[in-house]
């Protein structure tokens, strides 16, 4: 049986970074996709900023193709000890990375974090970091629907959770959650 891994998937201000904190502080090892960026600079020497962000990003997919964040994280989940707690992976993006962690992980869950766009908007624009207007949010949706194929890995979700209601409702569905997969209270 392959290690449990459980990718969160959603829509920017969904609550994608709430839930991976929640996971963490309840023990799960937590890796985020966003990391191999930043790992990548520093291998290459450059300066972490946004342009050398975008570069990367670009570079890494136009090397490895749409799954490239899915095969760098590969040996980081490889490498967590722990085989009895499933592994968290935060910001599963394109289908194509989708298709390669289903393929190589039997055990895969599909969390998706659901919150309406309104909602969504409001929380990016009060965001202290990476703050966007209604504008530019509506924009970078739009931008990983059709540049990073994110729709996809949403709509194969194995679990939904809606998150308009605040954290700690969303902390209590994340633990019913939990208590659903500890208990194999799931198909497959």
């Amino acid at each position: 049986m392959s290690r449990r891994v459980i990718a969160i998937v959603g829509m920017p201000g969904a609550g994608k970074t709430e839930t991976a904190a929640y996971f963490r502080a309840k023990g799960y090892p937590v890796l985020h996709f966003g990391d191999q960026t930043d790992i990548g600079l520093k291998e290459l020497g450059k300066e972490l900023n946004q342009d050398n962000e975008r570069w990367y990003r670009e570079k890494l997919r136009s090397e490895l193709g749409m799954a490239a964040y899915a095969i760098k994280i590969k040996p980081r989940i490889e490498a967590i000890e722990n085989k009895k707690k499933a592994v968290v992976l935060d910001g599963l993006y394109s289908w194509e990375e989708y298709q390669y962690l289903e393929k190589e992980y039997s055990n895969l869950l599909i969390l998706c974090i659901y919150a309406n766009p309104d909602t969504r908007y409001k929380r990016l624009l009060d965001r202290n970091h990476r703050g966007l207007d209604v504008v530019e949010a509506r924009k970078r949706d739009v931008a990983e629907l059709e540049n990073l194929n994110k729709g996809g890995p949403i709509a194969m979700a194995d679990y939904l959770i809606v998150n308009v209601a605040g954290i700690e409702e969303l902390h209590e569905r994340l633990g019913k959650f939990i208590f659903i997969v500890n208990n194999q209270i799931f198909y497959g």
